[in-house]
């Protein structure tokens, strides 16, 4: 399989990580009007097809390791289901934290759900495997999560009519960011093995991590469609059939894109001096990728008051400094 054997490789990895958990959503840019749950099929049936294509080809070359097959034929129970579950627990919340976001606003779901998940995920995974310098790790968080609360409060100024905070999407927002939090330190127990029963390899958990998102999508979605969270009615079957084909492909597309993202931050976890704490960390900051797609693609903020810019500005320097500081913790 195909291993980082530096730490600028692995640090690649990590910020190919952010930028592909950052854009998977612009393919449901693509499909207007199109409901999420339909969308979310394809979705989990592309990430599960990412996962086999990365490991048949990434994960079947080089000379490091075990080959993915091999390693996924002989991967021992335990680390298999904490992948599953990681998996399955990543799905619940990501469904969450959509529907948080139709309810009670970006501003409100996005500071709430994303940044309790990155606390929660980098303290966790720094628990499961300690590495890198704990203050500079755990500084550059803070500053990462002051940074996406500026970015929900320039959304916020942005809306002339911003949506009320209701209790229902701030429940909703807390337990999809606890949630989106616990699914790393899964993947980390999977990753992380004993002398006596070596863990599998990045590339087989991530197969494992796939398939526990697949199949819990069936039970989840098919429970929103029947009854939405965010007050919407409900979802008819019939519309996934009448999407256009190319709805469907960008519903493969966004999953696909979303695992190679996780791929790339599984293989980074296990790189010299990185630790997952840091790889999770880093890859968090995929809501500030998410941000310069809105500002400079999509033109969100295109006559917005001058006040939202300034927040908007002083988002990208305070994600700049975490970055950095997230990024030099393993090196000192």
């Amino acid at each position: 399989m195909l291993l980082p054997e530096t730490y600028q490789a692995a640090l690649f990895l990590m910020l190919l990580s952010m930028l592909c958990w950052g854009s998977w959503a612009n393919t449901l840019k693509l499909c207007p009007g199109y409901r999420f749950q339909l969308f979310y099929w394809d979705y989990a049936l592309g990430l599960a097809l990412g996962a086999i294509i990365l490991g048949l080809t990434a994960g079947s070359l080089g000379h490091a390791g075990t080959p993915f097959l091999s390693d996924a034929v002989q991967a021992p129970l335990g680390p298999i289901l904490f992948a599953a579950c990681g998996g399955v627990v990543f799905n619940i919340a990501n469904l969450l934290l959509v529907a948080a976001i139709d309810v009670a606003g970006l501003a409100v779901a996005f500071p709430i759900g994303i940044g309790l998940a990155l606390v929660v995920g980098s303290v966790s995974s720094y628990l499961v495997n300690p590495k890198a310098n704990p203050l500079l790790l755990f500084g550059g968080v803070l500053l990462v999560v002051v940074a996406i609360v500026l970015d929900a409060a320039a959304y916020r100024k942005r809306e002339a009519q911003a949506k009320a905070a209701t209790t229902r999407g701030i429940v909703l927002s807390l337990v999809a960011g606890v949630l989106m939090g616990t699914f790393y330190p899964l993947v980390a127990r999977a990753l992380t093995g004993t002398q006596d029963k070596p863990a599998p390899g990045p590339y087989a958990v991530a197969l494992f991590f796939a398939f526990g998102v697949l199949l819990s999508t069936a039970p989840a979605n098919l429970l929103l469609m029947a009854k939405p969270l965010d007050g919407k009615p409900p979802v008819k079957g019939s519309g996934y059939w009448s999407a256009p084909f190319r709805w469907h492909l960008a519903g493969l597309l966004g999953g696909a894109v979303w695992c190679l993202g996780a791929v790339a931050n599984f293989v980074a976890s296990g790189a010299h001096l990185v630790g997952p704490a840091v790889s999770y960390s880093i890859g968090q900051g995929a809501t500030m990728v998410s941000a310069c797609w809105g500002v400079f693609v999509w033109h969100e903020f295109a006559g917005a008051p001058r006040s939202a810019k300034r927040l908007l500005l002083f988002m990208f320097i305070f994600f700049a400094l975490g970055l950095c500081a997230v990024a030099l913790a393993p090196l000192y």
